[in-house]
């Protein structure tokens, strides 16, 4: 398959790699080797996402709607592979041997800014309909009425037939949805970093990457999921640590996946 790039004429076409099952294992061995050639902005990177999860998280109880904490999590999932894009970047300059700094981290020069922007839009649509499918929900299984605290809410979904009937079918809805994003965005969101392609063509080819690779990219979805509910479970704690690591550990699977 030829890339088209922005400007419509076509570039070289795009190949894509054949993995071993447990190459995501390495990714993450890459990617951790990145924290600590940067520690400082890798690290960084990970406070303000943690940062910005507690101030979100805490407006939620302002607000008293804490019961949406559930689906914000999950929906979290949607666009992390947008918001790491700083961490890509400092993984193409470790790569590179350029220096890494806090400036080159934070305000990134992509090679597809417009059509990394529609990825974006993509990923918010997604994540709005992600919403909006969680609230019908709850109210398909718990009636129209308000949201219950956390606590109660929790109690419901765990220990009624109501709350395990919406959880299973919020399950199966919310992972077909992750699964479309996490395809959609396995290496599109690097390769619009580092080359001049449309939107589209990187999105077909994350979908033919997956494809061609699938049981190591499940593991590897599967490791994202993990180290992302670990981040969430240590009150985002762990996800100084772990937010950073998924997002170098990408930038790695997109150079193993797509030739260069």
């Amino acid at each position: 398959m030829s890339a088209q790039t922005t400007d419509g004429s076509l570039a070289q076409p795009v190949t894509i790699h054949k993995v071993q099952v447990d190459a995501p294992w390495s990714w993450l061995a890459a990617g951790w080797r990145d924290i600590w050639a940067a520690p400082g902005v890798s690290l960084l990177y990970g406070l303000l996402c943690s940062l910005i999860s507690v101030v979100l998280v805490f407006a939620l109880f302002r607000l008293e709607l804490t019961s949406l904490i559930l689906a914000l999590a999950a929906g979290f999932l949607l666009v992390a592979p947008l918001l790491a894009v700083g961490l890509y970047e400092a993984s193409r300059r470790h790569e590179t041997g350029d220096e890494v700094t806090l400036k080159s981290v934070f305000l990134v020069s992509t090679k597809s800014p417009v059509q990394l922007a529609y990825m974006g839009v993509l990923m918010m649509i997604a994540l709005l309909v992600w919403i909006r499918v969680a609230t019908l929900l709850f109210a398909l299984f718990f009636g129209a009425g308000t949201l219950p605290p956390l606590d109660q809410f929790v109690d419901d979904l765990f220990f009624s037939w109501r709350g395990l009937g919406m959880l299973g079918l919020g399950s199966a809805i919310g992972g077909f949805i992750a699964f479309i994003i996490f395809a959609a965005s396995a290496v599109s969101i690097p390769m619009l970093l580092d080359r001049d392609v449309d939107a589209v063509t990187a999105v077909i080819t994350s979908f033919r990457t997956v494809g061609e690779n699938f049981p190591a990219m499940l593991l590897w979805g599967a490791l994202i999921v993990m180290l992302t509910a670990f981040g969430i479970a240590t009150l985002f704690v762990g996800a100084v640590i772990t937010f950073p690591l998924v997002g170098h550990a990408t930038w790695h699977a997109y150079r193993a996946l797509v030739e260069d």
